[in-house]
């Protein structure tokens, strides 16, 4: 391994590690806010220090079969993509929920504007993802150009100022208002990431005490809080759990 690629390295070890902890966390009852303050701040630090690997860019190098822009041999973005799905399945989105920097950014700014427009209908949202899912892997394998490229992720987090550094900024002021447009319209690790977690082990289920008020539906920024929702655009924000008013009605753990 590359000397530059130890600190991107440790970066995705802390992501892998915290994915484990958030788990463990949720399972416990010891999961609060605070905890997620925390580990959104140490996920952006990652990202704007060492350039912590990010998975939409990375599967873009990944189909664009760019060996420098992944910084390393082909199948080990292939083994980090396969490995976050896999954790995607077994515990819930907790990588795109905080690990990933750009969601963790995300989620950063739709804590500044409580109050913002909900666009909830998830059937919307993702069939917008999954065309722009087709379209990336058309343009990445039939004219090797990166759909990505003009969202800035990479220039934003290395603040490099460019026109596509200042579409990532659009992104980041919308989702004070729109909970996570990038994840939920452009991301296409995103779509792969909600579909390991429809059939997942681990997930926010209601119990016996669950008195359907209605209270976590409301609250839920993607409409996965429902009985019935598969749960695979749930981030693990924890806004149903803090708008529920009766104790042990939702609870993070197996079927």
């Amino acid at each position: 391994m590359a000397i530059e690629q130890i600190p991107k390295f440790i970066g995705f070890i802390y992501a892998l590690v915290m994915v484990v902890v958030c788990a463990f966390l949720w399972y416990s009852g010891r999961w609060n806010r605070k905890s997620g303050y925390l580990f959104l701040a140490i996920t952006l630090g990652f990202g704007f220090l060492i350039l912590a690997p990010i998975m939409p860019y990375q599967f873009q190098m990944l189909v664009l079969r760019d060996v420098k822009g992944i910084g390393g041999p082909l199948i080990a973005a292939v083994l980090g993509l396969v490995t976050i799905l896999a954790l995607s399945f077994l515990f819930g989105r907790f990588y795109c929920g905080y690990f990933c920097p750009v969601g963790a950014a995300q989620e950063a700014m739709s804590r500044v504007s409580p109050r913002s427009v909900r666009v909830s209908q998830k059937t919307v949202t993702g069939t917008v993802r999954i065309g722009f899912f087709g379209a990336f892997l058309l343009a990445g394998y039939v004219s090797s150009y990166g759909l990505l490229y003009p969202f800035g992720i990479r220039d934003f987090f290395a603040l490099s100022i460019t026109t596509a550094f200042f579409v990532f900024v659009v992104l980041l002021v919308m989702s004070a208002v729109m909970y996570r447009p990038f994840c939920r319209l452009v991301c296409p690790f995103g779509a792969l990431a909600a579909f390991a977690a429809m059939p997942g082990i681990f997930k926010i289920r209601r119990t016996g005490a669950c008195i359907d008020c209605g209270k976590c539906e409301r609250a839920c920024p993607t409409d996965e809080a429902k009985r019935s929702d598969l749960k695979g655009e749930c981030y693990l924000c924890g806004r149903c759990t803090e708008a529920c008013p009766t104790m042990g009605a939702l609870r993070y753990g197996r079927a």
